[in-house]
């Protein structure tokens, strides 16, 4: 049993679009759900099947049969008979109320290559990093226009803050997301200016050329800053993880109360924690092992 402050990584179950679970510090946090239109259903029964489980988003831990069918389009005959069958492999569970992702999900999601040697190199840094701040580390990844949580470690004397493995925050407006964005091709920025720039606090960024300018910031300083622009009273730095080809494929951040957080002064740790982890990808590269890659390529 961890002792008062001892870092604990988070093993909620990756679901395809979680995000911060409810908490006192993370109630106004931005929800990456997308309820889609009766019109944009898919055709196949497996699209289908698989919407239904993206239906899960920021802040669910159930849905009805009427959310799940408003949220993907599908009558409800339909959403209901293909939720029975979700239920029956596993992918949902059945409660008083609707469903929740099924326990399946979980099993299968530690089944993936790539996220989980990411994960495993990244740990003890995460670890070390804890150790010496004793606020919430993170370890993410560009998921199209999110950046996804894919591991944490955090203690008592952390945050209180919702994060989750598996969960997704708007990448323009989060520590990580500006390191990935900044540091990434030119076409990330695009996608994620095109989505739209929604202000979530006061503080968010929602012109576009702002947040070009802040990003140019970024990659001369060497760490991404939020200063509450997702979330009023958070605050967190970042800074780029890379490759053995020096491409951007995670980065790690602190996040905490802003009135505790100096990230200036936490920005070097962080820092020296990436390049820690960036070293350790580079040699398993140079080794002639597989190179991870952020997103998986299809070759």
């Amino acid at each position: 049993m961890p002792s008062a402050g001892s870092p604990t990584a988070s093993s909620a179950a990756p679901s395809p679009a979680s995000s911060a679970a409810p908490s006192p510090a993370s109630s106004a946090a931005p929800s990456p759900t997308r309820p889609l239109a009766r019109s944009h259903a898919p055709k196949s029964v497996l699209g289908r099947g698989l919407r239904l489980l993206d239906a899960f988003g920021a802040q669910d831990v159930e849905l009805t049969l009427a959310q799940l069918a408003d949220r993907t389009g599908l009558p409800k005959p339909t959403a209901l008979r293909l939720a029975r069958e979700l239920v029956e492999w596993g992918g949902l569970e059945r409660t008083k109320r609707g469903y929740r992702l099924g326990l399946t999900l979980f099993v299968l999601g530690q089944r993936v290559p790539r996220q989980r040697e990411l994960r495993e190199a990244a740990l003890p840094h995460l670890e070390d990093l804890y150790e010496a701040t004793h606020e919430n580390v993170h370890l993410s990844v560009l998921d199209g226009v999110y950046t996804l949580f894919l591991e944490k470690v955090s203690g008592r004397r952390s945050m209180p803050i919702g994060s989750r493995i598996g969960g997704r925050m708007p990448a323009y407006c989060t520590a990580t997301g500006k390191v990935l964005l900044a540091y990434g091709p030119a076409e990330s920025f695009r996608r994620v200016v095109g989505h739209g720039l929604v202000r979530y606090t006061p503080r968010t960024i929602v012109l576009p050329a702002v947040l070009k300018a802040d990003l140019a910031r970024t990659v001369e300083r060497g760490y991404g800053v939020n200063r509450e622009e997702a979330e009023v009273g958070v605050s967190a730095v970042a800074a780029p993880v890379f490759d053995d080809e020096q491409r951007v494929i995670a980065a790690i951040s602190i996040t905490g109360y802003s009135h505790r957080l100096n990230l200036e002064q936490l920005a070097p740790a962080v820092q020296t924690s990436a390049r820690s982890l960036s070293r350790e990808l580079s040699w398993i590269g140079s080794g002639g092992h597989q190179t991870l890659v952020w997103p998986p390529s299809a070759n």
